[in-house]
């Protein structure tokens, strides 16, 4: 019989001091990077609303429809906005990972992948926007309520388009060649319902050399796709239990969690907005009123400081579903060592052993070492008996 702390403790010191002091530096430096980032944003949106540059362009449309109206001047914002903290995005993004060893990706590749992502975003966060304010004007006291319904109908349209429309556009997806891996991904995928034509895999080396798998999408849309990183440093057993794991978040239906979480988390987002925007315009030297979309630095302000403090009861809720995840490979997949060694290669941009504290503000997925002990402990209790997708 195993002892799962021991064990937990020894295949995380397997890792060595030099890695584990690398993953601390790279995962903490990401957290003062969090704290720094919104900085950056409010004095971005300060700059913006300093040079009257929506001002500008709102004179320039004055008198078109309203549409364009609203969307030229959020359309403008979010391409300022990017060009203003290209520098930043470029150090953090690209030459931060490159000097981690997490990433090759060649400058050009980054920067053209970039500009595509940017356009896209801001004439999909336009489009949003220009509803935003519809509602600002013609729902009343209560716009903000219809706001967050306004913002779970868009999350369920991305749900739906992004991964046949957009996700494409920035990595190649095939399905998972033929062979033992295959078969066993479509028996894992028989197992939760998912047809074997929703089993994909990218080229996610492209962008980053780490080892990852996610679910994506909703109904119709929804797929696992399985980067090449892990196809090529992973076992057979290490693609199943990590499949397993994706395959869980597909059956326990926590993207439909996310669903009704995100218009509850914008109904008080937006609360927050209509009742602290006329005073924080004030403080940045803005002339705008609410509904006035040259408002829209003072409206993202808000929007930003709001999404930071609910970064922890988000964590909190992603940490519960990655939990119920791993929960759901062991008891299906049954494979805790591999389980065990999958994720300690997450552990070079994860550190495996963050303070509780640390842990709790900004950790997505439960500490690496809390992942393995519970693998260890699942497989103290069954250490008698076969794995349970064994056949």
């Amino acid at each position: 019989m195993i002892d799962p702390v021991a064990e937990a403790t020894r295949l995380v010191d397997s890792l060595g001091a030099e890695q584990l002091e690398k993953a601390a530096a790279y995962t903490r430096g990401n957290e003062v990077l969090l704290v720094i980032g919104l900085g950056v944003t409010l004095l971005v949106a300060w700059l913006i609303v300093r040079s009257r540059v929506l001002d500008r362009v709102a004179g320039k449309v004055l008198g078109r429809k309203r549409f364009l109206a609203t969307f030229a001047v959020c359309f403008t914002f979010f391409i300022v906005e990017a060009l203003i903290t290209l520098p930043w995005t470029i150090w953090t993004d690209w030459s931060r990972e490159r000097s981690y060893g997490l990433s090759d990706q060649p400058l050009g590749d980054f920067l053209s992948q970039m500009a595509l992502s940017t356009a896209i975003g801001a004439v999909l966060g336009s489009l949003f926007l220009v509803g935003v304010y519809a509602l600002i004007r013609r729902a009343g006291k209560r716009w903000w309520a219809w706001g967050g319904a306004f913002a779970g109908v868009v999350a369920v349209i991305m749900l739906l388009a992004g991964p046949p429309l957009i996700e494409p556009l920035f990595n190649t997806y095939i399905p998972v060649p033929a062979g033992p891996v295959r078969a066993s991904l479509e028996q894992i995928a028989d197992d939760v319902g998912i047809p074997h034509d929703r089993i994909f895999l990218y080229d996610g080396s492209r962008q980053s050399d780490r080892f990852t798998a996610n679910v994506s999408g909703i109904g119709p849309a929804a797929r696992i796709a399985i980067s090449d990183v892990a196809m090529k440093s992973a076992s057979l057993d290490e693609v199943r239990a990590v499949t397993g794991h994706e395959a869980g978040h597909y059956q326990l239906g926590h993207i439909w969690r996310q669903v009704i979480l995100l218009p509850l988390l914008a109904v008080l987002v937006l609360f927050a907005i209509d009742r602290l925007f006329p005073r924080v315009a004030a403080a940045m030297g803005s002339r705008a009123t609410l509904g006035d979309p040259v408002g829209l630095p003072v409206f993202m302000v808000l929007a930003a400081i709001a999404g930071f403090l609910a970064n922890p009861v988000l964590n909190a809720f992603s940490r519960a579903a990655e939990t119920e995840a791993d929960a759901y490979s062991m008891e299906h997949v049954g494979l805790p060592d591999a389980m065990a060694s999958a994720l300690l290669k997450t552990a070079e941009y994860r550190y495996p052993r963050p303070h509780p504290i640390e842990e709790a503000l900004f950790y997505t997925h439960p500490s690496v070492e809390r992942r393995v002990l519970r693998a260890m402990e699942w497989k103290a209790q069954h250490q008698s008996g076969q794995p349970a997708a064994a056949r």
